[in-house]
């Protein structure tokens, strides 16, 4: 006999095997790291409502802040400060408006990671594994692996670069990688100590990010008033519509979907206390926006730096990464701290903090798609290996070479642009189904509002993809391997929101019994 809908529903409750208690199922983490913090600045009544959250307190913030800072990393990274360097130097600061709704649309997209995390005590790559069918789940794994390689590859470059700038460049791209590429090793050194840990170096990295680069600020003196000017005032030109595209296409990154709905499961939440999971979702949120705000100002630091410094000169079409410390030492060399070292230093710090959330995502991706139970120490060196051995044949090949590197990235990003709608939809498609996400699912206007975003983002990175390929492809034969491979990949694309529509509340009757049975069994 069939399992009734009431039946059907409980057994998606967080606490039933099928969402991970069963002790073959892997999980982001264990029940001994997660943090408690029920109990804290409550009545006994108002623990026995099951309905609504507790009143606010600043302890529990303070107890459930971490996983948004962690996530925002991500708008921290190398790449986005290229994207932020570049954007400056060429536009000025009339794109600042696009990186505040940018960074909103960001937030947006990693709230709903949030909500299905919290409400499902399951993150997206566990989803994935149950939700699609084995071809399916696969390529969204390889999707996922090949973002995540083509994001760590950027991070460990950018890494390697400041490693450079300060050793006054005795230390070439492939020793900084070599140096980098150890950090996975410090990483689990931390984890050993526990998620609060851990969690503090990484504030520890934002506040060296933003006391560098507010440094810089306060040493070139942007104009205040063409900076509030260039945020409230939508300006966009065809000579800077591909800064535009970069900008938000830094924002989005694939990997971050993944890894933001499983670290909001490092506190311990009683998914079948309604009240509960509703005060969970409220303080990530409050967290997971202080932190992009944080992100926001610190990106907002370099673009109008590089803006006040070389917007309008011959240098802007030339700055990248790899050059950008000595063009602000030429020009702004004095002062206290040589402008070059505060440079690399923040730049040093988003690589390291970025490369090693890069080893946490890569750890939840690997086991939500597989269900491997491996030590923690093998899967961050299996999820390392993917991105240092790449990454060192590219800084042997591209060490000297400014050109062939920022050649590099452009084909890094277009691989990233690629993975945008893999992470995406399937995200979309599981918050918007009761049957999964139960009295948490977003409602229509939300659905709405997410599935533009998510469609503008996706346009937005075709344009640049297009653009790319157009200008890259050439011959028949390479135009040809080209359009068969859009064809295959708008088709999974369709696949995708088609599952969607087509989504039905019995795919686990089976898995349902089989795991009901697994119960029965341990008891």
């Amino acid at each position: 006999m069939p399992p009734t809908p009431q039946e059907y529903e409980q057994s998606l409750l967080p606490g039933s095997p099928q969402q991970g208690d069963d002790e073959f199922q892997e999980t982001a983490y264990d029940s001994s790291e997660k943090i408690v913090v029920v109990g804290v600045d409550e009545s006994e009544h108002d623990s026995d409502n099951l309905d609504r959250a507790p009143p606010f307190s600043w302890r529990k913030l303070w107890l459930f802040t971490g996983p948004g800072f962690l996530m925002s990393i991500a708008f921290l990274d190398p790449g986005n400060l290229e994207g932020d360097l570049q954007a400056g130097a060429i536009a000025g600061y009339s794109l600042l408006w696009l990186l505040m709704w940018a960074t909103a649309m960001g937030l947006l997209i990693q709230l709903l990671s949030t909500r299905l995390g919290v409400a499902t005590g399951r993150h997206l790559a566990e989803h994935c594994r149950e939700e699609y069918p084995p071809w399916a789940r696969n390529v969204l794994w390889v999707m996922a692996e090949l973002a995540l390689i083509g994001s760590d590859i950027q991070e460990v470059i950018g890494s390697a670069i400041a490693i450079r700038i300060l050793s006054n460049g005795l230390l070439p791209l492939w020793a900084g990688v070599t140096i980098t590429a150890l950090d996975c090793f410090v990483f689990l050194l931390l984890e050993n100590y526990g998620v609060r840990k851990l969690e503090a170096v990484f504030a520890v990295l934002i506040a060296i990010m933003a006391l560098a680069f507010a440094w810089m600020f306060g040493e070139t003196k942007p104009n205040g008033k063409e900076l509030l000017l260039g945020i409230l005032i939508p300006k966009l030109s065809s000579r800077t519509i591909q800064q535009a595209v970069g900008v938000v296409g830094c924002i989005i990154m694939p990997h971050n979907v993944f890894l933001h709905s499983a670290l909001v499961q490092s506190r311990r939440v009683d998914h079948r206390n309604k009240g509960r999971v509703q005060e969970a979702l409220n303080y990530y949120s409050i967290e997971s926006t202080m932190a992009l705000i944080v992100s926001f100002v610190i990106n907002i630091f370099v673009t109008t730096v590089f803006a006040k410094g070389f917007y309008g000169t011959e240098l802007a079409n030339n700055i990248g990464l790899l050059n950008a410390g000595q063009y602000l030492q030429e020009k702004y060399g004095g002062g206290l701290f040589p402008i070059l070292y505060i440079w690399g230093i923040g730049l040093l710090a988003a690589g390291q903090s970025s490369t090693l959330t890069g080893t946490y995502a890569g750890q939840f991706i690997m086991g939500g798609f597989l269900n491997l139970r491996l030590k923690k120490w093998m899967r961050a060196l299996i999820t390392r290996s993917f991105a240092i051995i790449p990454t060192m044949i590219v800084a042997l090949i591209f060490d000297t070479s400014e050109q062939s590197l920022d050649e590099m990235n452009e084909w890094l990003n277009v691989l990233q642009s690629v993975q945008i709608p893999f992470a995406l939809i399937p995200l979309l498609c599981l918050v918007s189904k009761e049957q999964i996400m139960g009295s948490f699912r977003i409602g229509p206007v939300l659905k709405i509002i997410s599935w533009l975003v998510t469609a503008l983002v996706i346009v937005i990175n075709g344009y640049l993809l297009l653009e790319f390929f157009s200008h890259e492809v050439n011959g028949a034969i390479v135009g040809t391997v080209v359009c068969l491979t859009t064809a295959a990949y708008v088709a999974f694309i369709v696949y995708l929101i088609s599952r969607a529509i087509t989504y039905s509340p019995w795919r686990s009757v089976t898995q349902l019994k089989s795991v009901t049975n697994s119960r029965e069994l341990s008891n």
